[in-house]
């Protein structure tokens, strides 16, 4: 298990500078690949010559790619000094950039947003994970009933209704016609409360959608592994049912459930960003959305690399999560 545990690990650092690296090339090789230059990208196209000039000084640009993607990397680790004459501006580690727009380093940022989507992304797995594999399960025990069909239409009409469309609609008649929740967001330290009210929807309209497909991969995995040998090995030996499901079924069948949960849960600690629009929430993903509209580059490069980095991690609690789950794991 130990040596499992190091070669995941040594996996994951090579795959976070892989991704550190690609980031980089994106926000800083390709554009002058394509004629951009990276200072207009940062500071605005409207902006003078001056500006222009200043930027490329405090971001290093005109120094050696190496050089700059050594810069890069370091201020993500030791933080990182921008410098243009006698100006300097420093960025504690890590460093995900600076925002010239705002004035501030892009972290702090960050830090301020999380709190919120985590909030969001946590509530929101619980929900869809406990619904969506109870779900699948029950509608695998009882193929072809009419509990199986309603399950699978209720499911499949989760996956094709799109967020915003879900969002809106439980606004309307949950928050403005009935009043049973409220449409604002209020921090967990001032109202837990009301902050319970706030994230209802959100959490509910996020896990419908993903509790939808969580149902169905489960109900299609569970029907596979109820043909296995070993399975009718187990109820041959007159092992009762709910040992029979929940000892040896459930093991192979939260495999692929647990795969594509690693994804997920990454990609909204990165940012939910339909639904942090749709209620409003003061999250990665609407921060996102206004780095975007107001050309906000390091905004934008620090939330795809904190995206990034989130489901590096994830898949990494997974993967041990398997050992955990399946023995063959370890001793693979």
């Amino acid at each position: 298990m130990l040596a499992y545990l190091i070669r995941r690990l040594f996996a994951v650092v090579l795959t976070l500078m892989v991704v550190i690296l690609v980031t980089f090339g994106i926000f800083f090789i390709i554009p002058k690949w394509t004629g951009v230059d990276p200072a207009t990208m940062y500071v605005g196209k409207q902006s003078d010559a001056q500006a222009i000039e200043a930027i490329r000084q405090k971001l290093g640009l005109d120094d050696p790619i190496v050089v700059q993607f050594w810069d890069f990397l370091r201020g993500l680790f030791m933080g990182r000094d921008y410098t243009s004459g006698a100006d300097t501006v420093h960025c504690s580690a890590p460093c995900f950039g600076y925002s010239f727009r705002n004035e501030q380093p892009i972290w702090p940022v960050l830090t301020d947003r999380l709190p919120v989507t985590l909030g969001l992304a946590g509530g929101a797995a619980l929900l869809w994970v406990i619904g969506g594999v109870a779900t699948g399960i029950v509608s695998a025990l009882k193929r072809g009933t009419i509990w199986d069909r309603t399950a699978m239409t209720v499911a499949l009409a989760g996956v094709s209704l799109p967020i915003y469309f879900t969002g809106v609609v439980s606004l309307a008649i949950f928050s403005y016609q009935l009043d049973w929740v409220s449409n604002e967001y209020t921090e967990f330290s001032t109202d837990p409360a009301l902050w319970f009210s706030g994230m209802i929807l959100p959490w509910v309209t996020l896990a419908f959608l993903y509790a939808a497909m969580y149902a169905r991969l489960t109900r299609a995995t569970m029907l596979e592994v109820l043909g296995e040998d070993y399975i009718r090995t187990a109820r041959a030996k007159g092992l009762r049912e709910p040992v029979v499901i929940g000892k040896h079924a459930m093991r192979s069948t939260m495999t692929p459930v647990l795969t594509i949960l690693g994804m997920d849960l990454g990609a909204l600690i990165g940012g939910a960003i339909l639904t942090e629009t749709t209620f409003s929430l003061p999250g990665l993903g609407q921060a996102a959305v206004a780095a975007i509209g107001e050309r906000d580059l390091p905004v934008i490069l620090g939330v795809t690399l904190l995206t990034a980095g989130a489901v590096v991690v994830a898949n990494l609690v997974v993967d041990l999560l398997y050992a955990v789950i399946d023995p063959r794991v370890r001793l693979s």
